[in-house]
């Protein structure tokens, strides 16, 4: 959140020549005239401090200890960090007591070590961080500054103070995928000033499980969420927002705000799908146009640069396909053509997608009454094979451009428009949902999700998908 963060001033530290910081972070790229992103850093002022983060113009990943407004070390990963769709692992493992330069900062990504920078400014030999002991810490903002605030999910913070560990003591290579994932960590010696966040307790967000007692305050409009390193949810893909008018925020990226998009504004999900039975919702939170312009919400196969393709409109003639429900002509798209269909939706409306890719049908509800197709019958998904009243017969997964589907909003000619999708984590941008439906199998929604349908994320797209 753009106002989030968790505070606490330090002990007498351990060490203030060694120490480790390890994280696992969801980010999403920032929202246009964003500044950079503090994931941690501690300080006595705005020229003594220290601070990780995620710098705004190129993706990288820095590290930057500042003594009296001189620079002290200043390291800036080559590899850039863009991916939106899943958690990093970040470790950062400090020991200025080392003889060789290149052992004194070690900066890890997924559990391999960084070793080409574009800045690489060690400190010297045995330095001395003094404020390390007894000032101020902060997580999800650059302290004393007050600003780079994290825009994205933070999972395990670690801080151990006095030793610089491995990266194996925080994640492990998973013998079956290949993949880094992560690992509780286990005989620790914490030191002071050392915590472990895990963010478990949605009541006290800043509890520390080391065993220190150094437990954090939290501020602003901190969240829990149901993200995990272990099940990533679907949002919204910056990378994906190919017109840019669509601005992300909230939460890595759950609403979408335009203003003046001009003709065309198509903007996907983070995660894809070609098999199974899926479910999402989306709310129409603000929308000022009239009935000669339109936002919706649906699927699509893929994106297009192509100047006059939207979602559902024009899209078969680029191979792409898409099919939407949309306000204002409260009509659906799909190839080339429009069907005036339906109900309209208006600002406070909430609208239910569920998708059988097993049997080629999208039905949508509004406010949980389930559209009718074009032949008037309303469909109400079920885990069966019948696509009596589905809203849509769509193209197999198997026979589209990519050979998948992607949760989907569309706009044109839209004025200004907020539209805020849950995807399993229980909230419509910072506001939860009024009461859970049933059947969520661990996410949470408004309404209740059809049986034999899943929440779009990691562990059900492998189990279901």
């Amino acid at each position: 959140m753009a106002n989030s963060y968790l505070e606490r001033t330090s002990g007498t530290a351990t060490s203030t020549q060694i120490f480790t910081v390890s994280t696992w972070v969801k980010q999403c790229l920032n929202p246009q005239g964003a500044t950079d992103q503090a994931i941690w850093g501690v300080g006595s002022s705005n020229q003594n401090l220290t601070y990780l983060r995620l710098r705004s113009a190129d993706n990288q990943l820095q590290l930057y200890m500042e003594e009296s407004g001189t620079e002290k070390a200043n390291y800036r990963t080559s590899r850039l960090l863009r991916d939106t769709s899943g958690f990093y692992h970040i470790v950062l493992a400090v020991d200025t007591t080392q003889a060789s330069s290149s052992d004194r900062i070690k900066i890890y990504i997924n559990g391999t070590q960084e070793t080409s920078f574009t800045s690489s400014v060690t400190p010297a030999q045995n330095h001395s961080v003094a404020y390390l002991s007894s000032n101020l810490i902060n997580i999800g903002r650059r302290p004393h500054a007050n600003n780079n605030y994290l825009n994205g999910y933070l999972s395990h913070l670690s801080f151990v103070d006095g030793q610089a560990l491995a990266p194996t003591v925080f994640g492990e290579t998973d013998s079956t995928t290949g993949q880094w994932k992560f690992k509780s960590p286990s005989g620790v010696t914490w030191g002071n000033n050392g915590f472990h966040l895990k963010f478990e307790n949605s009541g006290n967000l800043g509890l520390d499980s080391s065993g220190r007692g150094n437990n954090f305050t939290t501020n602003g409009d901190l969240k829990q969420a149901l993200d995990t390193p272990s099940n990533v949810h679907c949002t919204l893909n910056p990378l994906d927002n190919i017109y840019g008018n669509s601005t992300l925020i909230n939460g890595n990226n759950t609403q979408s705000q335009v203003s003046s998009s001009g003709n065309f504004s198509p903007l996907t999900g983070t995660l894809g799908f070609s098999a199974g039975k899926w479910y999402w919702e989306m709310k129409c939170t603000s929308n000022s146009s009239n009935s000669d312009y339109w936002y919706g919400m649906g699927i699509a196969s893929s994106q297009t640069t192509a100047s006059d393709m939207y979602l559902g409109k024009n899209a078969n003639d680029y191979g792409v396909f898409g099919y939407a429900y949309a306000t204002g002509k409260a009509a659906t798209y799909t190839g080339n053509s429009r069907t005036d269909q339906g109900t309209s939706f208006q600002t406070g409306d909430i609208i239910g997608c569920a998708v059988d890719c097993d049997n080629n049908a999208l039905y949508m509800h509004k406010n949980g009454v389930y559209m009718p197709d074009s032949g008037g019958v309303t469909g109400v998904p079920t885990s069966g094979a019948s696509r009596t009243g589905a809203l849509f017969d769509i193209t197999a997964p198997a026979n589209t451009d990519r050979g998948f589907y992607f949760p989907a909003l569309c706009y044109f000619d839209v004025r200004t428009a907020i539209q805020d999708v849950n995807f399993g984590n229980g909230y419509f941008g910072q506001t939860a949902i009024t009461s859970a439906g049933s059947n969520g199998n661990g996410s949470l929604f408004e309404y209740d999700v059809p049986s034999g349908y899943y929440a779009l994320n990691t562990k059900n797209i492998n189990t279901y998908g």
